[in-house]
């Protein structure tokens, strides 16, 4: 006789007090270091640079990092980008205490030194299955950034290259070098 584990779900995951950094993966709870002092540079530049532009422009909500957004349900997904961006039409017209229902229409990854590359793949993945219209990996240890869509291969940026907002952020531009800084 094999033994069955319960799964969680979003909801368990939301009225549960104190379990500090974690993800809900298909009913599994799935816990996570604090991110060090790099990946919180990397990920607050993003985040001040997105905002700024979002807001002059009115495109819709810039959020930080632990924000949950339940992407799948049956078994329950529910993932926190380290930024993510909501456009404008699809941002809650009220009070939303809980998850955001679906993805955001952009995720911002940025990869820890204890992240596996296939499991960060898979992270991005799961955002463009869910309907992420964009996903942004950002690696500190090569200084890129892998752009990825579906459908279409991911695009690898260096430092040296400007990170394009496209059809979702029309005319947002980043220069990566300003993101990475001057330390190699």
């Amino acid at each position: 006789m094999s033994a069955t584990r319960e799964l969680m779900t979003a909801q368990q995951l939301l009225e549960t007090p104190g379990l500090g950094r974690c993800e809900l993966i298909r009913g599994e709870l799935v816990m996570m270091t604090p991110a060090g002092y790099e990946h919180g540079l990397l990920a607050g530049r993003i985040h001040s640079r997105l905002t700024w532009f979002v807001e002059q422009h009115g495109l819709g909500e810039v959020t930080t990092a632990e924000v949950g957004f339940q992407i799948a349900r049956n078994p329950d997904t529910v993932r926190a980008p380290d930024v993510a961006f909501v456009c404008r039409e699809r941002t809650p017209r009220t009070r939303l205490r809980g998850y955001f229902q679906g993805p955001p229409d952009l995720a911002v990854e940025v990869v820890s030194p204890d992240d596996r590359p296939r499991e960060v793949l898979a992270k991005a993945q799961d955002w463009l299955k869910a309907g992420c219209r964009a996903v942004w990996v950002v690696d500190p240890d090569t200084r890129t950034v892998s752009v990825h869509r579906s459908g279409q291969e991911a695009v690898v940026l260096t430092a040296s290259d400007t990170l394009e907002g496209g059809d979702l952020l029309p005319g947002f531009s980043l220069p990566l070098g300003e993101i990475f800084g001057g330390k190699a």
